[in-house]
């Protein structure tokens, strides 16, 4: 392999490209639930991008800071900061650029400070209060930086809607509350990754008897959100869906309870959390269109 590829990938690499898809389907997602019908193809594009680009700059920063336990996990060992393969320099210079770029795509797009605002707020969130002072140090740093990976759909719906209303903080509870069984769920099928970087989640600090309980509760409140959010006019074949996603979510969840192999029940939770999640972003969606 030449030396340009295996730079190129790890510098795609440190921007965690599945969370950047992720939340790629999520403001997506939020945009055409802003639109009712009317939908600006190009803007929603340019949204679409901008975004992206900054949650693949704070995942570079996560990248930089987190370098040191990425070494102690099985999972991350091989990362580009944690490998040595890219100087802290270069990715933070990197991770700058991103910001910046998708800073000015998504206010082309929208000419309006507030989707500026909340994806900023997202990113302080996530870069600040998460990585640099709670992931290491509380077992409340999931739930707070929850509220970072909630906030793409926020700005999308925000990017169209010009105003944070009743739809938009629904957007950012509901994302928020999946946000709580999905981490959960990696922690236990991670617990020997989680073990040795000394990360405390709340499986670690609290045994996994009470995780499971806290799982079947947020995806019972997630659901209670989800389905609120067609009563706000999110439209018949979304409520059917994620009435039916949820239920099965939940239903899993509930196998946690006599399972005698956590490690699989964790991983089906996490998969059926990512399922859900598509679900509920592709419902939206198709409401609009």
């Amino acid at each position: 392999m030449s030396w340009a590829l295996q730079m190129s990938r790890a510098y795609l690499s440190l921007t965690k490209p599945g969370i950047v898809l992720g939340n790629l389907i999520s403001v997506t997602g939020g945009f055409l639930l802003a639109t009712h019908g009317q939908v600006d193809w190009k803007q929603g594009a340019l949204v679409a991008s901008g975004v992206s680009l900054i949650v693949a700059s704070g995942c570079t920063v996560n990248n930089v800071i987190d370098r040191d336990i990425d070494r102690l996990m099985l999972r991350t060992r091989r990362r580009p900061m944690a490998s040595g393969a890219v100087a802290i320099p270069a990715a933070l210079g990197y991770a700058a650029l991103l910001l910046l770029v998708g800073v000015g795509v998504l206010y082309t797009a929208t000419q309006r400070l507030l989707p500026l605002m909340l994806v900023l707020l997202g990113y302080a969130v996530y870069v600040g209060l998460y990585t640099l002072c709670l992931k290491r140090q509380s077992v409340h740093g999931t739930l707070i930086g929850s509220i970072s990976g909630a906030m793409p759909p926020v700005v999308g719906y925000c990017a169209v809607q010009g105003g944070f209303d009743v739809t938009a903080l629904m957007l950012l509870v509901m994302f928020s509350l999946w946000q709580m069984p999905h981490s959960y769920a990696i922690a236990i099928f991670r617990d020997a990754d989680y073990r040795a970087a000394a990360i405390p989640v709340l499986p670690m600090v609290r045994g996994y008897a009470t995780a499971k309980r806290h799982i079947i509760l947020y995806i019972i409140a997630f659901m209670i959100a989800s389905l609120s959010l067609g009563a706000l006019g999110a439209g018949g074949l979304y409520m059917l869906s994620m009435l039916v996603a949820g239920a099965g979510w939940l239903a899993v969840a509930i196998a946690g309870l006599t399972t005698r192999d956590d490690t699989r029940w964790a991983r089906k939770v996490f998969i059926t959390s990512i399922a859900v999640v598509t679900v509920m972003s592709t419902a939206m969606s198709l409401h609009a269109i």
